[in-house]
């Protein structure tokens, strides 16, 4: 029943992606690149490990790309990755997504590889919306719906995950917590991983944020545990664009060492009509 909603949603983007592809085409159902609607502000999910309960703006894609270098971790001397997500908000509280790993670059002892890693589709609703102090509440789904030949780093890869997601502001600091609870194969083996995340943000000046991050996931085939400390530091370089780079330092023996990462968050400013 899984694989069959995974496949859903599959076709649910697809549907979404050809309108938004009709709607490119039409000059007159787009204003100018340059005049993005004031609605049109990007909510990044990147870098922090932490997803957003809150949404993307509703009939907008935002496109979240970014590349990873990791160096020790389990099995791996070092692995450079790039990473894409894919969000659009179909109503105000019902939200598509797509992860994928286009391109892998991993070195074990003598043995460097490349390869593509999961794609995965997902779908996130609210359920309860907050403002300010009370927090916005959220679920999500993701399937994997291809499995890549890329090996993993020190969380793995799930093939089910289900997520509980808090957001809010309290004394002008931003926080997102996740606590996950994942399906983790491995030569047929099934196992449930759990996680938590915590990240908090804070504004430097108007353009400039920093965010930092405590992350814990099981390792249900090492019978061990991944920690990770993540500090962040976010650009707005327009409310439609949003640059990202900083690192990760694990915690415990069976953590990549440490990882560091750039990527940017861009909110395409014209909006699809699904009517």
């Amino acid at each position: 029943m899984i694989r069959g909603f995974s496949s859903l949603l599959l076709a649910l983007f697809l549907a979404v992606a050809l309108v938004a592809a009709a709607q490119q085409q039409d000059p007159s159902s787009n204003p100018p690149a340059s005049a993005a609607p004031d609605d049109a502000v990007a909510n990044p999910g990147r870098p922090t490990v932490a997803t957003p309960a809150t949404l993307t703006p509703v009939g907008y894609f935002q496109f979240e790309t970014g590349v990873l270098a990791a160096w020790n971790s389990p099995g791996l001397s070092s692995q450079e990755n790039l990473t894409e997500v894919i969000k659009f908000c179909v109503s105000r509280r019902i939200q598509l997504l797509a992860s994928a790993e286009p391109y892998v670059h991993s070195s074990a002892v003598g043995q460097p590889t490349n390869a593509p890693g999961d794609v995965a589709l997902g779908i996130q609703g609210v359920v309860h919306q907050g403002e300010g102090a009370q927090p916005t509440v959220a679920l999500s789904y993701f399937g994997r719906v291809y499995s890549g030949d890329a090996p993993d780093l020190d969380i793995g890869s799930f093939r089910d995950s289900a997520i509980l997601l808090v957001s809010a502001d309290v004394k002008g600091f931003h926080y997102d917590t996740n606590y996950l609870f994942n399906e983790v194969v491995d030569g047929g083996v099934r196992r449930a991983q759990f996680g938590q995340t915590l990240s908090v943000s804070h504004s430097l000046h108007k353009k400039l944020g920093i965010s930092g991050e405590i992350w814990h996931f099981t390792q249900p085939f090492l019978r061990s545990n991944t920690v990770g400390n993540l500090w962040a530091l976010n650009y707005n370089m327009r409310k439609n664009l949003v640059l990202d780079g900083g690192f990760n330092r694990g915690l415990t023996s069976t953590s990549t060492r440490w990882e560091a990462f750039a990527g940017f968050t861009y909110l395409l400013p014209h909006k699809v009509s699904l009517h």
